[in-house]
């Protein structure tokens, strides 16, 4: 079986199977009695164990199933829940991660056996059993398994009942048959499928227990029951059954006359014990959740029909699909022309006052509103919540507690809010140089913090929340804050700034140092943190994606970075204008006002010019002279006023000089990609409604 075909969907699904493994554990750890979190792990290794066998990678499949026999001693009561326990399955999430990288880049797992891990977990397995008395005997394993299958009798419904009685006047034999798979299978949905088409060649099932799309759908132990109708005698039922391999025990009654309350049978059981060899059968085509719609579907849907014309009930569909980005972006660029195509009928229109008819109108105004419904569509589709990224961090806070010796804890908020999928991929590692930066830097050890009158465990939190068309992503902590004149010591000291310039720095100017390249102030050189590399790439990847960050803090009360970002980098409602015979856009996002403002009003400090608007002094930006354009000759009849747009990052305020306004206009954000080497002055380009294409102005790098 050529499996190659279903390699993404395994790298997909063993990513999410791997995250809700860590989340699961996290919690398991803080409740180490909750079943449901352990139901939830146990199916979640079980799952991972069947993907990786039938995708053939034997050793994560090793691993999983030694997982699997762990989580299902926690289940039945024979072992508990330690943190040393914790500790090592954390280790085995780590070991399938390696697993999984080496088969994302190589599509082969790997020669890593991981029989240390593999030696720590049997231990406790051995210590589990040997607390709960040993083994039991196959003897009593028997009973225990006869003790389960009995108890799944079904109840039976007006339908049902008329079936058996058609069958009993046709004098044919009805069956209650109990199966139990066995515990080891890989894929045990697909063994009840075989269960059933062996059991439909003899006859016809009416009635299953669980119901035939739960036991599709793997929401099962091992065991299940069904009531089935044949003409065949027992013997040639059970053999059939017991044909199919990994099934550990069949136990079939006779059904002598239409059930009450209980069932009157005639036992005819016979139990069939695990073989050390198990018949060599064909693997079923099941592998992850697409294969397995295809196979073990079958059965079970079929399984629900009975002779009395029962209706069958529809399979449950999945409303979650996975799409590929770069067929997303295809999308994305037919958005993008059909936008460039109404701004040029919008130009057209412009051009011809004379000429235009009510129909034209009428056309544009309908294109304007599908692109518009087609824009939100696409972009809906291309959101993703950050809980992508921010489900990964619990564990590594974990891990910095070991690592650091500190006690702290983090809360997470606003998981549901929705990034472009752009901004999800590219966000994940400023983050976690930032909740790394809060465990070395910003938390206090126990000791400090108890002398401080703080709680010996410390804060981090990380709260994610929208704000007009942009998202708000803060990393807050309650430890000891940022120095500041100790990061301005540092900074005259490395020689950044100038003692003169320190003086007249404000505390913002001084935290902006901590952005600079090979900027640190710790004591000591760590592995978590402290070479001088972090905050300066957590700047610079911050505004690759037009955004911008800024810092709160308080010395002893802890600090918060704030992060704001677009929504979306495709498009982008812009403010248009002109500079000579060149036009530019900017951003709507991050315009505060516009502003007709007197040569007179211009003022100077520092022989920088600058303007006094509403209690703030706010610099003026030439964009002539920055961007090298040939100034506008006025007329002698025209006033002398300048047009400033003004622009802010973050508390940053700036007024941008332009030599005429143009209008508000939905542009769509090209990149110049290795063209043009430019300064990070110009972000993009789009192209206008009449083919000319104007450049977008980074206001990041203008402030």
């Amino acid at each position: 079986m050529d499996v190659s075909q279903y390699l993404e969907i395994f790298i997909d699904e063993t990513s999410e199977h791997l995250q809700d493994l860590s989340q699961h554990l996290m919690v398991l750890e803080e409740e180490p009695e909750n079943a449901d979190t352990i139901n939830e792990i146990f199916r979640a290794a079980h799952s991972l164990k069947g993907m990786a066998g039938t995708m053939g990678y034997k050793r994560m499949q090793h691993l999983t199933h030694i997982m699997e026999n762990v989580f299902s001693e926690i289940r039945n009561g024979k072992m508990t829940v330690t943190s040393e326990l914790v500790d090592i399955l954390f280790d085995c999430l780590d070991a399938l991660q390696a697993y999984l990288d080496n088969i994302q880049q190589t599509a082969d797992e790997g020669t890593d056996d991981n029989e240390p891990i593999i030696a720590r977990l049997n231990a406790f397995l051995e210590s589990g059993n040997e607390a709960a008395g040993g083994e039991k005997s196959k003897t009593e394993q028997k009973k225990d398994n006869k003790k389960k299958t009995k108890a799944l009798s079904p109840k039976f419904d007006e339908f049902e009942i008329d079936a058996m009685k058609e069958a009993f006047d046709k004098q044919m034999q009805v069956y209650k048959i109990d199966v139990l798979i066995d515990e080891n299978c890989i894929l045990k949905a697909a063994r009840a499928f075989l269960v059933f088409k062996a059991l439909e060649e003899l006859g016809e099932v009416i009635k299953s227990n669980p119901s035939a799309q739960d036991i599709e759908d793997e929401k099962f132990e091992f065991e299940f029951c069904v009531i089935f109708v044949t003409q065949e005698e027992l013997e040639k039922v059970q053999a059939a059954v017991e044909n199919v391999s990994e099934i550990k025990n069949v136990d079939i009654i006779q059904i002598k006359e239409i059930p009450q309350n209980e069932v009157s049978t005639v036992s005819a059981k016979q139990e069939k014990t695990v073989k050390e060899e198990p018949k060599k059968e064909p693997a079923p085509a099941v592998s992850t959740a697409p294969v397995k719609a295809a196979t073990a579907s079958a059965a079970p849907a079929k399984a629900s029909n009975t002779s009395a014309g029962k209706p069958s009930g529809k399979p449950v569909v999945s409303r979650s699909v996975r799409v590929d980005i770069e067929k997303l972006d295809v999308l994305m660029n037919l958005v993008s022309e059909l936008i460039i195509a109404k701004n040029g009928l919008v130009s057209v229109s412009d051009n011809n006052e004379g000429t235009k008819t009510q129909g034209f109108n009428e056309q544009i105004e309908y294109l304007e509103r599908v692109t518009t419904n087609l824009h939100e569509s696409v972009m809906k589709v291309r959101m993703m919540p950050i809980e992508t990224v921010t489900q990964k961090y619990p564990k590594m806070i974990r891990d910095l507690t070991k690592k650091l010796d500190k006690q702290m804890k983090l809360y997470i908020t606003g998981e549901d809010t929705e990034l472009d999928r752009t901004v999800i991929d590219e966000i994940g590692d400023p983050l976690m140089h930032l909740l790394r930066n809060s465990a070395d830097h910003g938390l206090e050890s126990a000791d400090v913090r108890i002398q401080r009158g703080k709680d010996p465990v410390g804060n981090i939190y990380l709260n994610a929340y929208q704000e007009g068309n942009g998202v708000i992503i803060e990393v807050k902590d309650d430890g000891n804050g940022i120095d500041i004149e100790r990061v301005r010591t540092k900074g005259i000291e490395k020689g950044t700034i100038t003692p003169e310039q320190a003086e007249v720095m404000t505390d913002k100017d001084v935290i902006d140092l901590l952005f600079k390249p090979s900027f640190s102030t710790a004591k000591v050189v760590s592995d978590v943190s402290g070479r001088g590399v972090g905050l300066d790439v957590v700047k610079t990847k911050i505004e690759a994606l037009g955004g911008d960050i800024d810092v709160d803090t308080k010395l002893g009360e802890g600090s918060c970075f704030r992060i704001r970002l677009p929504l979306t980098l495709a498009i982008i409602q812009a403010l248009m204008v002109e500079l000579g015979n060149e036009k530019y856009a900017i951003s709507l996002e991050t315009i505060q006002t516009i502003e007709d403002i007197s040569i007179d009003d211009i003022k100077y400090v520092q022989s920088k010019e600058v303007i006094h608007l509403r209690g703030s002094v706010i610099p003026i930006i030439r964009l002539d002279s920055i961007l090298d354009i040939e100034p506008v000759e006025k007329e002698e009849n025209e006033d002398n006023n300048l047009t400033v747009v003004i622009i802010s990052k973050g508390e940053k305020l700036a007024g941008l000089v332009v030599d005429r306004l143009i209008g508000q206009q939905e542009i769509v954000i090209k990149s110049l990609g290795k063209y043009i080497s430019n300064s990070k002055i110009i972000s993009g380009a789009t192209i206008l409604g009449d083919g000319e294409v104007a450049l977008i102005l980074d206001v990041n790098t203008l402030v």
